[in-house]
């Protein structure tokens, strides 16, 4: 029988990339990529802490969120679908439970990152999702990372916790 430390480790599976979000300035609309380069210490070369280019000591260098608490996000603010590029995450990723993997360290394409904790919600929700948005979040915001290797993330690259 597994013990609680053994279901702790990092599960071996993989997910993707569907999205990737940057934004030049906190006030600024973000927009979407089919790809960019995430710099160790940093964050994303086409994000607002990337194109500063200087060390981010941040646990916010990198935001994930999962796609598929799009779908729920959306139920609990009782809206149709929420825009994944209005929520300001810069990665959305399918098939991998990010909030198993606090502290552990995950492969994004080239890039290695270490999740941090978890993305608390603003209350800038509110305009992006409408009325209730930032109660539609909490629980739901996806997870920071820090950088650790610099290198390449592209649209549908592979996303697995590293064991």
């Amino acid at each position: 029988m597994k013990t609680i430390h053994d279901l702790n480790k990092p599960p071996q599976i993989s997910g993707r990339v569907e999205a990737i979000v940057v934004r030049g300035s906190p006030r600024e609309a973000a927009r979407t990529v089919e790809s960019t380069v995430a710099l160790a210490g940093i964050g994303l070369k086409d994000d607002r802490l990337g194109q500063r280019g200087e060390a981010e000591l941040s646990t916010r260098q990198v935001t994930l969120i999962q796609a598929e608490h799009l779908d729920v996000i959306a139920r609990l603010a009782r809206v149709d679908r929420v825009d994944p590029v209005g929520l300001r995450r810069n990665l959305v990723v399918s098939g991998i439970n990010l909030l198993a993997l606090k502290h552990a360290r995950l492969q994004v394409g080239d890039v290695l990152l270490e999740i941090v904790g978890p993305c608390q919600p603003c209350s800038r929700m509110e305009e992006t999702i409408g009325p209730g948005g930032y109660a539609a979040m909490r629980g739901h915001g996806g997870m920071t990372a820090r950088v650790i290797t610099t290198g390449s993330i592209c649209l549908g690259d592979f996303v697995r916790a590293q064991t």
